[in-house]
């Protein structure tokens, strides 16, 4: 089953049935991710760089009704080629918190689309039932991805050490704070 798509001006963020998760992940091959769909991946997303897979796919796999939450390509509508992906890391905690990653190929950096695609992700989260806080962990040295991050308006909260990443920060911004600034 398919999630519904989400479209922003210039992307399609398209999420990835969990059978294509696991064979991106497992097999290193897209060709049950993209099957049927009107895009290519010429750019070899999360097959050259497994990116948040590593995570994901145990957790589908423990439980497939968590995919909902995961893995989308980032598709450029233009060109119809996936320029990244962007994936939650899981459904909304007891509080209501959802943390989102998302990584865009290099060639495609400083145009906006990061920015673009998140915004769309957000878009969707804040109207499924019991999200309540965004939530963005970056690393400090990672200027572009705090800039975009700031220009949403998201707090700075504090920060953490990720046994894999090391230390980022933490920045939130509730739903209803972001729906009333970035909603329409």
């Amino acid at each position: 089953m398919h999630e519904p798509l989400i479209v922003t001006e210039r992307l399609e963020l398209h999420h990835i049935p969990a059978d294509g998760l696991i064979s991106l992940f497992e097999d290193k091959d897209d060709q049950l991710a993209i099957a049927g769909r009107n895009f290519i991946n010429p750019h070899r997303v999360l097959v050259a760089d497994e990116g948040p897979l590593a995570w994901r796919v145990p957790q589908v796999k423990a439980d497939s009704s968590t995919n909902k939450w995961f893995v989308r390509f980032i598709v450029l509508k233009e060109s119809h080629e996936i320029i990244g992906s962007t994936s939650f890391h899981g459904a909304p905690d007891s509080e209501g918190m959802v943390e989102i990653g998302i990584g865009i190929d290099e060639k495609f950096w400083r145009q906006g689309f990061a920015k673009e695609a998140l915004r769309g992700m957000w878009r969707w989260v804040c109207d499924e039932p019991g999200v309540k806080t965004l939530r963005y962990t970056v690393s400090p040295t990672n200027i572009a991805s705090v800039k975009i991050i700031e220009s949403y308006g998201f707090e700075h909260k504090g920060q953490q050490m990720d046994e894999i990443d090391g230390p980022e920060d933490i920045y939130e911004m509730a739903v209803a704070d972001f729906m009333k600034t970035w909603g329409a």
